[in-house]
């Protein structure tokens, strides 16, 4: 064993030690969140503007601070961005966060020199969970990619301005430096497949370790590296790959793709990071769910999934959540955001310590008919469906069909795109449908109330998710399809890169 793994099994140990401290006092760590950011934010615009000086309690703040998307912030980044001194958190922000938004175009997220850290933090301290729960650790002595976004920064009303992941690029610790790729050149590379295509090149003859990355992009540089070695498998490629280390989307519906072009299974963690704020991470390989962070500069509120369209909804603080709910997650932050609707649902699968899984977004579900189907349910029914028959799905995505061919009821499209399909494509489709209408109670009384007919499957072209995301000129990078829509937009374009 090397120095790097040998050092790191103390300091895991360590690491892990804290965070069972501050996760095993649950309420009392939210609450001296809450106090903090009162305290920080009281002399801000927007704290002078909603009353920070009287609020001594989570009732105070709800009283006084409304839900707000990104566009309720806007006009407040947009004084920042114009020079302003103490508008939503003290001073200045120290980064500006670049996304995409869909109905905001792009948007800019304030980082802080008080919310850096945990954007830093909370990604080393899973994986130090994780050596010190399994004592596996020879993947620090060996190389370790991120397949991220460009580290190249521009400037903004002063503000250097970027992707997160491109921020958080010139944070990594000096001591991963020199495991780290890829180069920073070819990190810089703006379009996406000339940037794989540099990756591989860069990669291939090197003793790769841990790989991380969004899963639908990790996939197309692992099936560019098979291409390379006439279809030798990645642990024929790199002997020692032990860590697949993700975040964005579910791991579970590409997990067996993934398994047939590793030519094993590997251990992964998954991180649940936005430019908002690190919101969780899996602090164990044993237990279900994401340890929810509760040090780390956020207050969260939660708003049941049903409750969220009201006009007063219900909003609760952490020590009301129920197991199993569906939770619109609200956010508090050290950046300055209030109140902040970041457009995730989540379930909590336990309350000691507090852990979540990520059960899709609050506006990506189809309810056209009224059945409410969110995304949890579609990738536990494609699971169901391919244990029973076995397929290997790349990428899929879910769309109401409502002007179905004359004659047809309306139902559900699947638009799949398989590495290998089913042999029975027919049982496969009635193995998602039944196991949907398991999950979903008004799915299936729309089914037997004849209203809908069962789910009608398109399979695409190989590379057709692909290019549907070049032709939007969102290829690569953090870009996702969306799982589930209530309408056709995506679904009709998709539809032309049909077999």
């Amino acid at each position: 064993m090397k120095i790097k793994s040998t050092l790191s099994k103390p300091l895991a140990k360590r690491v892990a030690s804290k965070v069972r401290k501050w996760s095993s006092k649950p309420i009392e760590t939210q609450q001296r969140q809450f106090s903090q950011l009162i305290e920080g934010a009281k002399n801000t615009a927007f704290g002078k503007e909603h009353g920070f000086d009287e609020i001594t309690s989570y009732n105070d703040f709800k009283l006084r601070v409304p839900i707000r998307d990104y566009e309720g912030h806007r006009p407040y980044i947009e004084r920042i961005i114009a020079g302003e001194n103490d508008v939503l958190w003290k001073g200045r922000p120290i980064y500006l966060s670049k996304t995409s938004g869909t109905t905001s175009g792009a948007k800019y997220i304030p980082i802080t020199k008080e919310s850096m850290p945990s954007h830093i933090d909370a990604a080393k301290n899973a994986l130090l969970c994780y050596i010190a729960e399994t004592g596996k650790a020879d993947f620090v002595d060996g190389k370790m990619i991120f397949l991220q976004g460009s580290p190249e920064l521009t400037e903004k009303g002063g503000i250097k301005t970027g992707r997160l992941s491109g921020i958080v690029a010139h944070h990594v610790p000096g001591y991963l430096q020199k495991n780290r790729m890829p180069s920073f050149a070819t990190n810089c590379i703006d379009d996406w497949e000339d940037k794989v295509a540099a990756i591989v090149q860069e990669t291939i003859a090197e003793d790769m370790r841990l790989i991380s990355g969004i899963p639908s992009w990790v996939q197309v540089y692992f099936e560019q590296l098979q291409a390379h070695r006439k279809g030798q498998n990645i642990k024929d490629i790199f002997k020692n790959f032990s860590l697949f280390v993700y975040g964005g989307v579910n791991y579970e519906p590409y997990r067996q793709r993934f398994e047939q072009l590793i030519g094993d299974s590997v251990d992964s963690i998954e991180l649940y990071p936005a430019s908002e704020g690190f919101i969780a991470f899996q602090d164990s390989q044993q237990e279900q769910g994401l340890l929810l962070i509760l040090n780390g500069g956020i207050f969260y509120e939660f708003i049941p999934a049903d409750e969220f369209s009201k006009e007063n909804p219900i909003r609760i603080a952490l020590e009301d959540v129920e197991l199993g709910v569906n939770y619109a997650i609200i956010l508090n932050t050290n950046a300055g955001l209030w109140g902040y609707n970041i457009g995730d649902t989540v379930k909590f699968v336990s309350k000691n310590p507090y852990r979540i899984i990520v059960t899709g977004r609050i506006k990506h579900f189809i309810s056209a008919f009224g059945e409410h189907v969110i995304a949890e349910e579609v990738e536990h029914a494609l699971q169901v469906a391919v244990a029973a028959h076995p397929a290997e799905v790349i990428e899929f995505t879910v769309a109401p069909q409502v002007n179905p061919p004359e004659g047809q009821l309306p139902r559900h499209e699947w638009y799949i795109e398989f590495a290998k399909k089913p042999e029975d494509m027919a049982a496969f489709a009635l193995a998602i449908d039944t196991a949907l209408q398991a999950k979903n109670i008004y799915y299936k009384d729309l089914l037997d109330g004849h209203i809908l007919s069962p789910l009608h499957i398109v399979a695409l072209q190989r590379d057709g998710f692909n290019q549907y995301m070049k032709s939007i000129g969102k290829l690569g990078g953090q870009n996702k399809v969306p799982r589930l829509s209530n309408d056709r937009k995506i679904a009709d374009e998709i539809d032309k890169f049909a077999e």
